[in-house]
This record gives C-alpha cells, sequence and structure tokens, in this order.
C-alpha cells in the first residue's frame, strides 16, 4: 500500500520559514493533483493549497503571498514552502493526492500528518 510521508514540519517563531515536503513511498496512478490541508484540535481539516499536473494552483486566502506549493509528478513529492509565518498557522500538516474536478480538489491518499507550531 502507498503512503505518503510528510517531513519538515517543528517550531519557528512567528515571521519565519518551513519547508514542508511529502514523498510517495511507491508509485501512485490516477494521480493529478497533489495538496496540503492542515487541522486544529476541535476544529475541521482546511485546504491550505492544492497544484495540479498542468501546474494550476489554488491557495486559501489566509495564506496567499506566504505559500507557495510545489510538486514533482513523476517523482510523486510535493513541497510547501511556508513563509511569514503566523501563529494562527500552527497546525498539523498533511499531505495529500488526488483528482481536480471543476477547480475543486479531492484528496485520494493523505500522510499522517507533520506538527508546524509557530510561537515566540
Amino acid at each position: 500500500q502507498v503512503q505518503l510521508v510528510e517531513s519538515g514540519g517543528g517550531l519557528v517563531q512567528p515571521g519565519g520559514s518551513l519547508r514542508l515536503s511529502c514523498t510517495a513511498s511507491g508509485s501512485i496512478f490516477g494521480i493529478d493533483a497533489m495538496g496540503w490541508y492542515r487541522q486544529v484540535p476541535g476544529k475541521q481539516r482546511e485546504l491550505v493549497a492544492f497544484i495540479t499536473r498542468s501546474g494550476s494552483t489554488n491557495y486559501a486566502d489566509s495564506v496567499k503571498g506566504r505559500f507557495t506549493i510545489s510538486a514533482d509528478f513523476d517523482k510523486n513529492m510535493e513541497y510547501l514552502q511556508m513563509n511569514i509565518l503566523k501563529p494562527e498557522d500552527t497546525a498539523v500538516y498533511y499531505c495529500n493526492a488526488g483528482q481536480p474536478r471543476a477547480s475543486v480538489y479531492y484528496p485520494l491518499l493523505w500522510g499522517q500528518g507533520t506538527q508546524v507550531t509557530v510561537s515566540s
């Protein structure tokens, strides 16, 4: 069974940067989009960003201009560069892979999550 594994989370001060990475343990077929979600305890998981195989990107309003998603679909890898981090970015971040349909992203595979904490 293919697994997605995140890395790069940790503790960072407000205004700092982190780069999350996600790697698949094997080959993934039928995937045309990859993305990142995040979740804070007691709240619903929210979409942070996704990227399609054609290169189109979509970001949550709260991260636009600060986060950048990229992916290598041939290698089944994706990244999330997070700059100007804020305390409200603190969450568990999940990478995923799935399909886009009419500008909506449908994740099919999920990673286990990596904690990002923004605090002074």
